[in-house]
């Protein structure tokens, strides 16, 4: 419970009418506004809180903050208008938990690529070592060990404080979060105060959304360039845009890289099916990962790990222990040795970086069928893209259904189809569950199968409802009937 002017220290205020009510809780969604709650009424891509302001107070709120106040004021509700509702409701959710972030060190992970499992792994590395810590991703919200469904990779501010409260309130030292391009442009992050910022790859992803790859760069860099200069950033220099992160930052810089000199630099000795051998900061290292990207990754985790002051051989003996992320590059294996690959991958890059590592372990003979779809309501640029490179690395693709939405399954297809004009190794099976079976018919013992774009996800959005759906599961099943069984 906190008075409303007691909330306000952060924030600009255009106007305020009435008194100083004392707030029982926040709020965003008119549905769910109960007595003594602050309305937030913010203006989404969709609709307009503004709209729903009297539900608002019909339900019980006894603060609305705006943009413009209603043709109507209640008397009995104090408003508060402000230039933005979603830069107030960052700052004020900040105030009602009393600043959490403050007591945790706090670490954003942004980039294309990556995100999920560079937060994931310090968070896993983390609570191996002893330590209790919170984490925030796309697969799956955890406060300790408890752990709580996802909703968004980087959730609104309200949910993001509270969370972060009871992480305090539980013993927490750390906590490894995503930050979303979305999160960046709509100010969800806002008063957080972030120990460090980790930048892994940009590419194309998002421009449903931001219209532009100039506006998804500017949303990405905006997290660094509101950093202390109490905290630290760490970029990967062998992505373009590394640097372009580091402008105008006020935070203390570092640098990773594969390639080149840098603050933190990886090299790779070895390469296998089940993991590589590493050189990081001058150590050698076997880890159970494979593929480039995840030496990016791992190098990510060591950097910020050494940074947040643990000791380097701590650090490299815990990732030599760590395992990779659900979805990410996960094997399942037949009796007969032919293997499926499930990896979130659903964008080009991903794609054509997951594919690279998959013909870097790939040995003589051994065929490739690639299963992959394009989501609905999303950005149809990249469809013809992720086409082109699948049927470029593939012995046979399969293009099928990813998260066709309220978007036509075939039409999606047909926009994916237009990248590969040419090509002859490609089958088209709208059915996601019929494209997995036709895969392991195809494969022979030994080949491997890349199902790509789901990852994690164990549901399937058809329309708008979502269907229980997980391509681990899938692979299994098929696996039992064309290949034995899975070991």
């Amino acid at each position: 419970m906190k008075r409303l002017h007691d909330l306000l220290d952060d924030v600009r205020a255009l106007e305020i009418v009435g008194g100083n009510p004392t707030i029982a809780a926040l709020e965003y969604d008119s549905r769910r506004v109960e007595a003594g709650c602050c309305f937030f009424a913010v203006v989404g891509t969709a609709s307009d809180g503004h709209d729903y302001i009297p539900s608002a107070i019909e339900r019980g709120a006894v603060v609305v903050v705006c943009e413009h106040l209603p043709a109507e004021v209640n008397e009995a509700v104090a408003y508060v208008v402000v230039e933005d509702t979603n830069v107030a409701m960052a700052a004020m959710a900040a105030a009602f938990y009393d600043h959490p972030t403050a007591e945790l060190r706090l670490v954003g992970v942004t980039g294309t690529n990556g995100k999920t499992t560079t937060a994931t792994l310090l968070y896993d590395m983390f609570m191996a070592m002893g330590y209790k810590a919170g984490l925030i991703s796309t697969v799956i919200y955890r406060i300790g060990q408890r752990s709580i469904a996802s909703t968004h990779t980087t959730p609104d501010a309200i949910r993001l404080n509270a969370m972060m409260r009871e992480m305090v309130d539980e013993g927490c030292d750390y906590c490894f979060m995503e930050v979303s391009s979305h999160a960046a442009a709509q100010h969800r992050i806002a008063n957080l105060h972030f120990a460090g910022a980790l930048f892994t790859n940009l590419t194309h992803d998002h421009l449903d959304y931001h219209g532009t790859y100039k506006e998804y760069i500017r949303a990405k860099k905006s997290f660094f360039d509101n950093l202390s200069p109490e905290a630290w950033a760490v970029v990967n220099i062998d992505d373009r845009n590394g640097e372009v992160m580091l402008q105008n930052c006020k935070a203390r810089s570092y640098r990773l890289s594969l390639r080149s000199m840098a603050d933190f630099r990886t090299k790779i000795v070895e390469m296998m099916p089940d993991g590589m051998q590493l050189i990081i900061d001058g150590k050698e290292v076997w880890v159970k990962f494979t593929g480039r990207f995840n030496a990016y990754n791992l190098t990510t985790v060591y950097a910020a790990a050494t940074l947040l002051g643990i000791d380097p051989i701590e650090v490299l003996t815990t990732l030599s222990m760590l395992h990779p992320v659900a979805g990410r590059f996960e094997t399942i294996t037949a009796e007969d040795r032919t293997m499926a690959i499930v990896d979130y991958a659903h964008t080009p890059d991903a794609l054509e970086n997951v594919l690279q590592t998959i013909e870097e372990i790939r040995t003589e003979g051994q065929r490739l069928i690639v299963v992959c779809g394009c989501g609905g309501d999303r950005d149809k640029t990249k469809r013809p893209e992720m086409a082109k490179i699948a049927v470029e690395h593939a012995t046979t693709a399969i293009f099928t259904s990813d998260n066709p939405r309220t978007e036509s399954p075939e039409a999606i297809l047909d926009d994916m189809v237009a990248g590969v004009a040419l090509a002859t190794n490609y089958l088209r099976i709208s059915d996601r569950r019929e494209a997995i079976r036709t895969a392991t018919m195809l494969a022979k013992a030994g080949d491997i199968i890349l199902i790509a774009g789901k990852g994690h996800e164990d549901y399937q959005i058809i329309g708008t409802t979502k269907h229980h759906f997980d391509d681990r599961e899938e692979v299994r099943k098929a696996f039992e009937t064309t290949h034995n069984t899975t070991i």
